[in-house]
């Protein structure tokens, strides 16, 4: 989600995205996708910050961030372009999900939604059957071993 209204979806995906660094998973293998205007939003005291719920404390943000996607980049199409290896020609590696079939693959997903959808960038959903359709195409590609789908949003049983 992007505007000021969603920062809590930014400050959690970034969270998380901190903990599997710290687990010891490179930026190598994260894709990670965001609307990235709450460390440049005009609201921010703080410019070029981003905090748990708002509070001071642990900047989420940083130096240490690796966004391979963000702005306009982030929409349904790119997404299911990286879950399923369809890329646009010229696409750089670093925007390519690399697995195989012995990989474990866990997608966190934050934002608006509803009954079987997810809002991307408050302007266009994804759907319960896009993902669904995406998920088979990268079993048939061998793509994943299992994959851990979060979703924080209204409705996520729906998914």
């Amino acid at each position: 989600s992007r505007y000021w209204f969603n920062y809590r979806h930014i400050a959690n995906t970034l969270a998380l995205y901190r903990n599997v660094k710290r687990l010891g998973i490179p930026d190598s293998r994260i894709i990670l996708m965001l609307a990235d205007d709450m460390a440049c939003n005009s609201r921010n005291v703080e410019p070029g910050t981003v905090y748990a719920e708002g509070r001071k404390g642990l900047d989420l943000y940083g130096d240490h961030i690796e966004v391979d996607y963000r702005g306009e980049e982030v929409t349904v199409e790119n997404f299911i372009r990286v879950l399923t290896g369809r890329h646009k020609p010229g696409t750089p590696p670093s925007k390519r999900l690399k697995t195989s079939a012995g990989s474990n693959v866990l997608i966190y997903m934050t934002g608006h939604g509803g009954n079987e959808f997810l809002k991307f960038q408050d302007a266009e959903e994804i759907s319960s059957r896009d993902l669904g359709d995406a998920f088979a195409q990268m079993w048939e590609k061998k793509r994943y071993n299992e994959i851990l789908f979060m979703v924080d949003t209204c409705q996520a049983g729906t998914l």
